[in-house]
């Protein structure tokens, strides 16, 4: 079984789940998907960032750094960073605050003394929905100098956040959508 089959297999063991739920977006669902559960399990980590590492390395323009909000984001940017240091391409990660520190340098942004400035980044997040959290993060991350030149996700669940985010400039490349995650 290769990578992508097999984090096919572990979200949807540990993951995905059907029913009534209320997503982060304030939308109502009749499936959620709980990423933590796979990108917090060791081997689904390990292809979490094995697989986004796939998709960073080879873009142009380079990709500089690995970032996300916090707390989704928090153990994919750890996954891929790691992953990059092991394939001999070390990309440093950072965490985009939800808000700032209220004490020292009230930064949004954590890492960001391992980032060269005016890096090109890649952003991360394990589930997208609206884009919302993602538009946020790019705001954020531009406001620091940053550039966004990749965003990325796990899972795309297909209800308007590749929409919202074409948008504003920013194409979403996805592991998986809902589609081909629940297609046998």
């Amino acid at each position: 079984m290769d990578n992508r089959q097999r984090l096919k297999q572990i979200i949807r063991e540990k993951s995905y789940r059907q029913g009534t739920f209320k997503l982060c977006s304030g939308k109502d669902s009749d499936f959620y998907i709980d990423g933590k559960q796979t990108t917090l399990d060791a081997e689904g980590a390990y292809l979490c960032g094995k697989l986004l590492f796939e998709l960073i390395k080879n873009h142009r323009p380079k990709i500089e750094a690995v970032g996300g909000m916090t707390l989704g984001a928090d153990p994919i940017v750890t996954a891929v960073s790691l992953v990059s240091f092991l394939e001999k391409t070390p990309i440093p990660a950072f965490i985009v605050r939800k808000e700032s520190k209220k004490h020292g340098t009230e930064a949004y942004l954590e890492g960001q003394s391992n980032l060269p400035t005016g890096a090109v980044v890649a952003l991360v997040e394990d589930v997208v929905t609206t884009g919302g959290t993602l538009l946020k993060v790019i705001n954020r991350v531009e406001a620091q100098g940053y550039k966004v030149g990749l965003v990325t996700t796990i899972v795309d669940r297909e209800e308007g956040g590749a929409e919202a985010l074409a948008a504003e400039g920013h194409e979403l490349r996805a592991i998986f959508t809902r589609k081909t995650l629940l297609a046998d």
